[in-house]
């Protein structure tokens, strides 16, 4: 009787028949035949919101995000829907708009979503915008949807490592390995999660791993794991694995150091003699930028200044860096290039600071003060911070030539990032950190007392000492958390996270020497220009 009782929609059967088309499409990667049921759908109901929606899923797949943002806003002012409110997020915060992304997420999460693929876009959004303590929810909730999916599981772990919350991280990873054994993503996640020891390691399945590893990406995470965790076991073979992961990584990014070695000659071009804008800058107290060659305690000091009562970590921002590539308005796909920074003279100082600090705040999660910024590579932009936030307080980190050469070859930064291509030869690192040291000394003779090069290995030796001159640098009273940094539970998403978790140790202090015959040829050219290395 229900059956011969039931109603017919035209307009229902309709919806329902173009909607689970174009979704169907997408999902096997037919754009043209999304495109059509989601066109025909909106055309046909012009009112309903799921036409927009898929039109714009359709726009974004294709890279036509500025296209499918309005779109999918269309479908949301017809009816909010937490899927909707999510892809929006996620497309926003593709643009870094920031704000908005980080808006449309909390909306997302507001309408209560249940399905797994939502809740896991909202974790990613908050992630991305460095609220890692946030998509803990929307994360466990997408895996509690779908258990079996690892990428979801995958996210949740990383997200319970950045807080601190590392036997959940490990029981995720291995889950994830139980199910996949070959899954590079896991075995590398793991391998830093925590420093191993002779007697708890996962060398043996690590090498097992890496002989079954059929693309070249895998191998490449599996070989680092594997080194990490020779290295934290004082093993020797660790070079070995390390010297193929990144001579394979270099011939595959096809890095020549003369990339780097124009954007250095430009900024010393523009600074040192260049015409420059004349402005005061913002004025602004706020930030203390963190800045140095990665792996030199940079996360560290992080911490030791997020610890104090005024101060919160907004991480590692590229507000800087966007700032200074969206005023000076070049149409190149790198954020930073001989042109870029040539354009970037002409830009009021002020309008940088503003910029910067625009795009900084959707960053702080909290009403503290004062926030640190943790992005190494903003050491190239020293002299726009100088002139652009005259109040701002910059600490440099400087470590060891042969440690700095010796941590940058042995860590995996994001493998296709511009920032960090000189990592993977050893002589190129050597170069790129003399050039450092060259920039460094030419920001100390234009902008005097502006940047407070702060030694690892002093810092190491002399914590309170040290801690107290750094607090006087960046205008903080003492205040004794800063001494007891690793009981700090903010989260922390660098590769450092498990090192900043311990009280201060001098671990990492002459670790070069265990590989010295490798590195010899790095130690003997830094020697030759003129660096302090030891014989």
């Amino acid at each position: 009787m229900a059956g011969a009782e039931r109603i017919f929609h035209p307009l229902h059967d309709f919806r329902m028949t173009h909607g689970a088309q174009a979704r169907a499409a997408l999902k096997r990667g037919d754009l043209n035949a999304a495109a059509n049921a989601a066109k025909a759908l909106a055309t046909a109901e012009p009112d309903r919101p799921e036409g927009y929606f898929l039109l714009g899923i359709v726009a974004a797949e294709a890279g036509q995000i500025a296209k499918a943002i309005p779109l999918i806003q269309a479908a949301i002012d017809r009816e909010p829907q937490a899927e909707y409110c999510a892809q929006l997020a996620r497309l926003l915060i593709l643009l870094r708009r920031d704000g908005e992304a980080a808006e449309a997420a909390r909306k997302a999460m507001a309408l209560e979503p249940q399905d797994a693929r939502t809740l896991d876009t909202i974790g990613c959004v908050l992630a991305r915008l460095g609220d890692h303590e946030a998509s803990i929810a929307p994360f466990t909730a997408a895996v509690e949807a779908q258990p079996d999916n690892l990428d979801y599981r995958y996210n949740l772990a990383a997200a319970s490592g950045f807080t601190g919350r590392n036997e959940d991280a490990r029981a995720h990873y291995e889950a994830i390995l139980a199910a996949d054994p070959g899954n590079a993503r896991a075995h590398y996640a793991l391998a830093i999660l925590s420093r191993q020891s002779r007697q708890a390691n996962h060398v043996p399945r690590l090498k097992t791993a890496l002989a079954s590893a059929d693309r070249a990406e895998d191998a490449l995470r599996i070989r680092y794991a594997l080194a990490k965790e020779l290295e934290d076991i004082g093993d020797a073979e660790a070079f070995d694995h390390l010297s193929a992961a990144n001579a394979q990584h270099k011939r595959k990014l096809g890095y020549d150091f003369a990339q780097d070695e124009a954007i250095f000659d430009a900024i010393e071009s523009l600074f040192a003699g260049g015409s420059l804008a004349q402005g005061a800058g913002k004025s602004d107290h706020s930030p203390i930028f963190v800045v140095g060659m990665p792996r030199t305690g940079t996360t560290l000091v992080d911490r030791i200044l997020s610890s104090h009562r005024d101060v919160t970590s907004a991480g590692e921002l590229q507000a800087m860096p966007l700032a200074v590539k969206r005023l000076a308005g070049t149409r190149s796909r790198t954020i930073i290039d001989p042109d870029t920074i040539a354009a970037s003279g002409g830009i009021d100082p002020a309008a940088i600071g503003e910029a910067y600090l625009k795009q900084a705040n959707h960053h702080r999660v909290d009403s503290s003060p004062r926030f640190t910024d943790k992005l190494p590579a903003n050491f190239l932009y020293v002299g726009h911070i100088a002139r652009a936030l005259p109040d701002a307080r910059i600490v440099c980190l400087r470590r060891n030539p042969m440690d700095t050469v010796w941590s940058n070859y042995k860590n995996l930064f994001a493998s296709q990032s511009a920032y960090y291509a000189y990592s993977y030869d050893l002589m190129d690192i050597a170069r790129y950190y003399a050039r450092f040291d060259r920039l460094m000394a030419m920001w100390d003779r234009l902008y005097p007392g502006r940047v407070l090069q702060l030694s690892y290995e002093t810092l190491v030796a002399e914590q309170e000492a040290q801690t107290r001159s750094l607090l006087a640098h960046c205008g903080l009273d003492w205040d004794e958390a800063c001494i007891s940094f690793h009981e700090n539970t903010a989260a922390v998403a660098t590769p450092s996270a498990a090192q900043v978790r311990r009280p201060l140790n001098a671990d990492g202090v002459g670790k070069w020497r265990t590989h010295r015959a490798g590195l010899e040829p790095v130690r003997r050219w830094l020697a030759e220009q003129g660096f302090d290395v030891p014989a």
